[in-house]
């Protein structure tokens, strides 16, 4: 059993089953993924151009404040195997939330069959991504969509620890209620621990069965010191 496996097998750390977690909320914080040194080995892959298709400067294009890198394929084996590994695990979340929602779940097996009808599709670009936080840095609001096939799960893994490698820098969650005011949630992320957080929307229960309650999410800003974090999305771009 490998470490991801290790990780779905437990519980998250709010001591609540990981689906259910997502159930109610939308999001779940998992045990720890990668150790300290596994993080830095990951975090100073960012100094490797070389290994990236395309560096977003996020000022410039008013995302936000800092800086963040797209893996280049093929992406780099610790990273692919983290996202394969991770994608079975959170399949029969996905595959109930469309059968809640009426919607289709077209996402085979195995994350290799799913990526390849991405690339059939035209979404042909990988999506692992490497971000880069420094003081006054921060992500505003936004959803990963890449295209028109989607993977409704995505994760977030913390590369540094909050409140020793910088301070401030909390994961944001914005969820638009149905005829209600918004909900926002702010994340403190554990080094080496993940994330799991919806790409799009989720379902929720309303007077009439399900509705879609949409979901963006962001980061709050970086007061102090370099946060840095692996994204795993599990669809590719076109």
């Amino acid at each position: 059993m490998n470490a991801v496996d290790t990780l779905f097998a437990a519980e998250p750390v709010t001591g609540t089953d990981l689906a259910a977690r997502l159930d109610e909320h939308g999001h779940a914080l998992t045990h720890r993924i990668l150790d300290p040194d596994a993080c830095r080995e990951i975090a100073d892959l960012y100094d490797r151009p070389e290994l990236f298709r395309a560096t977003i400067d996020m000022a410039r294009h008013r995302f936000g404040a800092g800086q963040y890198r797209y893996f280049a394929a093929p992406v780099p084996e610790p990273i692919a195997a983290l996202r394969a590994s991770c994608y079975p695990h959170l399949l029969p979340i996905a595959r109930a939330w469309a059968e809640r929602l009426g919607r289709p779940a077209p996402w085979p097996d195995t994350l290799d069959e799913w990526l390849t009808m991405c690339h059939a599709a035209g979404q042909t670009r990988p999506t692992p991504i490497l971000l880069r936080y420094g003081p006054g840095d921060w992500n505003a609001l936004h959803r990963d969509l890449y295209g028109d096939l989607v993977f409704p799960l995505q994760v977030v893994i913390g590369l540094d620890a909050p409140g020793v490698d910088y301070t401030g820098g909390e994961f944001l969650l914005a969820e638009q209620r149905f005829r209600a005011q918004s909900r926002g949630t702010a994340i403190s992320l554990p080094q080496g621990h993940g994330l799991v957080f919806t790409t799009r929307d989720r379902p929720i229960r309303s007077a009439r069965g399900w509705s879609a309650a949409p979901i963006r999410h962001g980061v709050s800003t970086v007061h102090s010191g370099r946060r840095r974090t692996l994204g795993l999305v599990f669809h590719d771009a076109a």
